[in-house]
């Protein structure tokens, strides 16, 4: 292939680094030196220049968009990450969340210039008790695991209550959870005891009930699971971890599964937080910003967070100590309470759904998968028999003799212009492929993605390896040695060596 004399290929144009690109003698900003100011750090100020790149306003602004252009994005096309749910986020949310009021609030401004704020949180708080027929949220919550924190912080504070603290200090975590649970369960000074799955790609509930006893403080299991299966004895399992005096924690990641059509709080959970990027189409991914309000049983409400926002005669106002029923709260996880933002595009996304539109949610998202599960099982093997829920769940059974992993049939797809979908998890399934396509997609989105994937299905048994090995071959950058990258990774860039230093050495 001819090089070009940039690097540039076309639109596609190379991006250096920018400590290669901005200069150091420069500024991008001019600012008078400040006078008559003296430092306050004494001997703990900086000795020399952070030496930092500056740029022109128009040089930072195209280095930022050419990056974009090298990245995927759900603007462009199927995002099919099993278990992370990466849809479609309506323009409406973004335009509601950036009205003022909203996108302007200080959270130290008296609660009298912020009722119409405090107002959304209230009835996106009434929204989320309805949606999973439990009696109490705490709000505060930044994201997924955060959440699922504030649940095992509100169990282990029932346990106190009860003085029962300890003896109740085991957790019982299925094989497939995501790795977030155990870890939560440790860190609230519980310890993890691992249930095994069946066959069919569930919790055991005779492996279950075998570990129930005086001992144990709670359960925590995700529902729809992390293969994407429906827990069909989660009523069961329920009964019998309170009937042994524990409560039953429920990771809500998959709830856009369910949302409309099952409600949590029937099928005996205490506890599960709700990830807003997930069901409700927040944006999702960038390090943030995310929310994961925690919806609470009856008998975990009286020990939920605070801050808290509730109504009263007088309007709206944010509690802010062990008062007006929240004597028994756990503490307070944040300094503020929550993301408001987000609270403003998942309420957007509700009201413009309405009840009819949000079960049609979970309807379209459960008939998608199942569709992609049975164009692909043409070629692909299932990670179990059967139907699935919200994601499609496949091993790398098929690939065994075609000398293809998962890793280079995840690098192929990218030649094909498409993100891969989620590798090697859950770590049950050998090799595992993850996809869910989500409600937002189409049909003829879903046959585009599954013709490709069958057509790269099919040259891996043909024996073309090679198509396979030096994927990708498309994208701005190719496959990086992996192995190398994970275990000497170079974390801080290096200027060059000026022409004389070089000589010198």
């Amino acid at each position: 292939m001819t090089e070009t004399f940039t690097g540039h290929k076309g639109l596609e144009l190379e991006v250096p680094l920018l400590f290669e690109e901005g200069s150091y003698e420069k500024s991008g900003v001019d600012m008078p030196a400040a006078e008559g100011v003296t430092s306050r750090l004494g001997d703990l100020g900086a000795d020399e220049a952070v030496e930092l790149p500056a740029f022109s306003e128009p040089q930072a602004m195209r280095h930022f968009v050419r990056l974009s252009q090298k990245n995927y994005a759900i603007d462009m096309g199927i995002f099919p990450l099993g278990s992370c749910t990466m849809k479609h986020n309506p323009r409406l949310n973004e335009k509601m969340a950036r009205l003022p009021g909203f996108a302007d609030l200080h959270p130290l401004q008296p609660t009298s210039t912020t009722q119409g704020a405090l107002e959304l949180i209230h009835e996106l708080q009434d929204w989320l008790c309805e949606m999973t027929g439990m009696p109490a949220v705490a709000m505060s919550p930044k994201a997924g695991a955060h959440g699922e924190l504030c649940g095992m912080m509100a169990i282990r504070a029932a346990i106190v209550a009860k003085g029962e603290e300890k003896t109740r200090t085991r957790v019982l975590v299925p094989e497939s959870a995501h790795g977030t649970n155990p870890a939560t369960a440790a860190q609230c000074g519980f310890s993890v005891d691992k249930l095994p799955g069946t066959a069919d790609g569930r919790v055991d509930i005779d492996a279950l009930k075998a570990k129930l006893g005086d001992d144990v403080a709670a359960i925590m299991v995700t529902n729809p699971n992390t293969c994407g299966l429906f827990e069909r004895d989660i009523r069961e399992m329920a009964d019998a971890v309170h009937a042994a005096g524990g409560y039953f924690y429920c990771d809500g990641a998959n709830f856009n599964a369910i949302v409309g059509k099952a409600r949590p709080g029937d099928l005996g959970v205490d506890a599960m937080h709700i990830n807003l990027h997930k069901t409700f189409s927040t944006p999702h991914g960038g390090g943030g910003p995310g929310s994961g309000p925690t919806v609470l049983s009856d008998a975990l409400a009286p020990f939920a967070p605070i801050p808290a926002v509730v109504k009263d005669a007088d309007g709206f106002h944010i509690v802010e100590s062990a008062s007006e029923g929240f004597e028994q709260n756990f503490g307070r996880m944040v300094a503020f309470h929550g993301q408001m933002g987000m609270f403003v595009r998942a309420l957007s996304y509700m009201l413009s759904h309405g009840a009819d539109g949000l079960r049609q949610v979970a309807e379209d998202a459960v008939l998608n998968a199942n569709y992609v599960r049975v164009r692909l099982a043409e070629e692909m093997t299932q990670g179990y028999a059967g139907p699935c829920m919200h994601e499609a769940l496949f091993s790398d059974v098929w690939l065994k003799e075609t000398g293809v992993g998962t890793l280079d049939f995840a690098k192929a797809m990218i030649d094909e212009g498409f993100h891969p979908m989620t590798m090697y998890f859950p770590l049950v399934v050998s090799g595992a492929m993850l996809i869910e396509p989500t409600e937002t997609e189409s049909k003829a989105s879903l046959d585009e993605f599954c013709d490709s994937l069958l057509g790269l299905a099919k040259a891996a048994k043909a024996g073309d390896k090679e198509r396979f090995e030096q994927a990708p071959r498309f994208a701005p950058r190719k496959r990086l040695d992996e192995t190398s990258a994970a275990r000497k990774p170079v974390l801080r860039w290096t200027p060059p060596l000026s022409t004389e230093a070089m000589a010198a050495e």
